[in-house]
């Protein structure tokens, strides 16, 4: 298994973009550099009134498949 860390901090009002299908993916960039692309619809559990903000980990299998993402 892969664990890759990232912080995120997307406004409520930008993150609506993903919402309405303007854009599908978020591109993050790792504590270790590595950029990341994931779909939007992965973030939906951790969005809020003021949108996504926060620390996530992201784990992924040895093929780099999705396995779990989490807030931290």
């Amino acid at each position: 298994m892969n664990q890759y860390c990232f912080s995120l901090n997307i406004p409520y009002q930008h993150f609506l973009a993903y919402y309405s299908g303007v854009a599908s993916h978020v591109v993050v960039t790792t504590d270790n550099g590595v950029k990341i692309q994931l779909p939007a619809s992965r973030f939906r559990p951790f969005l809020s009134y003021i949108g996504l903000k926060g620390r996530f980990r992201l784990t992924t299998d040895q093929n780099n498949k999705f396995i779990k993402l989490e807030s931290l």
